[in-house]
């Protein structure tokens, strides 16, 4: 399977993290076919408790309308953690695209069970991403709360 041109521009975002000292979780929200907002973990480089790559991305796309989050759809490296699945949940999100769930399970069942579509594609390249991190730096994957 072929990484489509949304998913590919999440996974630039997570190696842009990792590039930067952290951990490679990249994400992209698309509405009407563009990029809107981008982003990836930056909870070590800013030393934030919140910038995980879902964040970042919906905090770069700006304040929205409502009608702009319901047919937007949110494209990660990572299956989306409890912080990340209620923003989603909060800003009305339909549609998440899953780039993996291997290396960690998020909150996706109660996603589905409030009506957001899931697309897991079991990225190979974002599977090897992560495992590759985790070995290199187990410390500071355990150390990424929710994660």
């Amino acid at each position: 399977m072929t990484t489509d041109k949304f998913m590919q521009a999440a996974i630039d975002e997570a190696r842009k993290g990792l590039a930067e000292g952290g951990i490679p979780i990249g994400s992209v929200l698309v509405h009407d076919g563009k990029i809107i907002g981008r982003g990836h973990n930056r909870r070590v480089q800013q030393g934030s408790a919140i910038l995980h790559g879902e964040m970042d991305a919906l905090e770069n796309a700006g304040r929205q309308p409502a009608s702009v989050y319901k047919e937007a759809t949110l494209y990660t490296t990572l299956s989306p953690c409890a912080m990340c699945s209620g923003a989603i949940l909060l800003y009305g999100i339909k549609q998440v695209i899953i780039g993996e769930n291997t290396t960690f399970l998020g909150e996706e069942q109660l996603l589905a069970s409030r009506g957001v579509g899931l697309d897991v594609r079991h990225d190979e390249d974002c599977k090897k991403m992560m495992r590759d991190f985790i070995e290199a730096k187990p410390q500071l994957w355990n150390e990424d709360i929710g994660r």
